[in-house]
């Protein structure tokens, strides 16, 4: 049924937005505030889902699909998509929930985001994408090229995790704990807890999304690109367990934002709405080059 999409996708929508769980500043904390911080959080998420997964793949409950390795479309893609979601101010996933939030440059990043993915994947643009898609290593997986088990891998990153996940952990243990007297659904979530859950839904997320006949987990880019198509040529296929996970997204956000009393429609200037377009079309572009945004490729 692709109607757990909806209920998988307001669930995220809801963790990502208390959480304020994006990608780009996590990234962007490693250079500009020398901290891995938001970082580890985003090994925990991966961490969580490459246990779940491997477990699930191992038991044969799911057969992912994996594309060989497109070196030149990775690379100049992730290059590109790190550029958009700067100009941006948010990665894919955090782009829809802060829509949510009443961003109005986000709103923009958004459309221009799923008109350019649109465009890479069956418009105008295919032909580059495919031109640069061209170049393809017959490489699948890490552990398939070293011919080791999967459960290596998984372990190595789950020490990698811990260990940092320690270390500021006790850098935090003697900072004291500020309660501002919110409700609980008022309260933000830590991160490290909206990690472990958005690893969670991710591997139940992949098992639904197979049982409603879409072989792929948690995803945003194509979703959102089958979004712009469904409205514009009307085919039924477009709105699928994909789409509906992204449209639950934003209403699970809205939701958790409105309740927290975080929604507020707020205007851009000239300037940042400019750079909301060029963002926008850079994350359509780079994310369809790389095989997907940083959820998918996470």
């Amino acid at each position: 049924m692709i109607i757990t999409g909806l209920l998988t996708g307001i669930v995220f929508g809801a963790v990502l937005q208390r959480g304020r769980f994006c990608v780009t500043g996590m990234l962007r904390d490693i250079f500009l505030n020398k901290t891995w911080r938001g970082f580890t959080a985003l090994l925990i998420l991966i961490s969580v889902h490459a246990f779940g997964l491997t477990l699930l793949t191992g038991a044969d409950v799911l057969s992912p699909e994996i594309a060989d390795f497109k070196p030149v479309a990775v690379i100049v893609g992730g290059f590109i998509f790190g550029l958009g979601i700067i100009l941006s101010g948010g990665c894919a996933s955090g782009t829809w929930y802060r829509s949510a939030e009443g961003l109005v440059g986000s709103w923009i990043a958004l459309l221009f985001y799923g008109l350019s993915a649109a465009a890479m994947k069956s418009g105008p643009l295919a032909g580059a994408n495919d031109w640069f898609k061209q170049w393809s290593l017959p490489v699948t997986t890490i552990h398939g090229a070293l011919h080791i088990s999967p459960w290596i891998l998984v372990a190595v990153l789950w020490v990698v995790t811990f260990v940092l996940w320690r270390h500021y952990r006790a850098k935090d243990a003697g900072r004291p704990k500020v309660d501002l007297g919110q409700p609980w659904y008022a309260k933000p979530l830590n991160m490290n807890i909206a990690a472990v859950a958005v690893g969670i839904i991710g591997t139940v997320g992949f098992v639904l999304s197979a049982d409603a006949g879409r072989n792929g987990g948690l995803g945003i880019t194509t979703p959102t690109a089958d979004i712009v198509r469904w409205t514009a040529t009307g085919d039924s296929a477009r709105m699928n367990w994909g789409t509906l996970l992204v449209i639950g997204l934003l209403v699970g956000a809205f939701i958790a934002a409105k309740t927290a009393g975080e929604f507020r429609v707020r205007v851009p200037d000239a300037q940042t709405a400019t750079r909301a377009i060029w963002g926008g079309i850079m994350m359509g572009v780079g994310a369809s080059l790389a095989g997907g945004c940083t959820v998918g490729n996470g």
